[in-house]
Formats: structure tokens, sequence, C-alpha cells
């Protein structure tokens, strides 16, 4: 048997019932080609390095499947129709990779969008010494414009 990746970027308003049938999709003509589908990880939005039909973002989705040897062509150009066809709308891009049969399935993957812990300004500032960079506060502002001129913002610091 044979042991393939799938990597596919998705657009970024998939719904989890699209992302359902795209696995039953696979799963389904995998084995219509006699091969067995390992795993089906959604892996998450990112941040693209440059659009994609005009998207920012998008969200991938792993698969791993093995497949004999005689049926591998019909399936990866099966795949390939599928892709380009029936899920056109939804897959942007996708990539077919052989493994190594005998190598681990395990993989590391960076953190997606939805994953990374949200900071505030001023946390974000702090920690990469930049206090300051957004300037002083109206009041401190004023305090240091003299008497004269700040009459002149007292309308802007209501």
């Amino acid at each position: 048997m044979l042991r393939y990746e799938t990597l596919l970027l998705a657009v970024p308003e998939i719904t989890a019932d699209e992302a359902n049938t795209l696995e039953t999709q696979l799963d389904k003509t995998i084995q219509d080609h006699k091969g067995t589908m390992l795993s089906f990880e959604r892996w998450g939005k990112y941040s693209l390095a440059y659009p994609v039909r005009k998207y920012d973002y998008g969200v991938y989705f792993l698969t791993r499947f093995e497949v004999g040897l005689e049926t591998k062509d019909a399936l990866l150009e099966a795949l390939r129709t599928l892709f380009a066809v029936k899920y056109n709308e939804l897959i942007m891009r996708h990539v077919i990779v052989r493994l190594d049969s005998s190598a681990s399935l395990e993989y590391s993957r960076p953190e997606s969008l939805e994953e990374v812990p949200t900071r505030d300004v001023e946390t974000f500032l702090k920690e990469n010494k930049m206090t300051g960079f957004l300037g002083k506060s109206s009041s401190a502002a004023s305090a240091d414009l003299g008497d004269s001129d700040a009459d002149d913002f007292k309308d802007l610091e209501q």
C-alpha cells in the first residue's frame, strides 16, 4: 500500500457541514478506489502569504490515505477532478504528496489564528519595550502645552 497526504486550502467561510460533506466525499472516493482514509483533520484558519482568489485567509485541512499500486493513478485523478469540479467553490488550492510508508504519521503545525491568544495593546507595547509609542494622554498633553494652548483643546477633552 502506498501512503499519501493531501493538504487542502479552503475558503475562510467554509461551514462545519461543508467540511463534513467534504470528508465524507473524500472517504467515499478513496474507498471506491480500494483505498483507506487514515485521517482527516481541520488545521484551522491561517493568514495567507499572498491573496488567493482575493482571500487573505484560508482554512487548511490535512487528509492522509493509503491506496494500492494498481489503483493509485485512478484515485489521484479522481481526487484532482473532485477538487476542480465539485468543490471548486470551496477548495482554493490542494497538493497531494506521496509519503514514506515507514514514516510516522505525526506532524507539527503552527498555531492557527483561532488558537492564538489575544492580547491588549498596552501589554504588547510593554512586552516589546515600546512604552510611550502611542503618545501621552490628553490631560498630560495639555499640561505640556501651557495655559494659552490648553484652552484651544478644552473642547476635545469632553
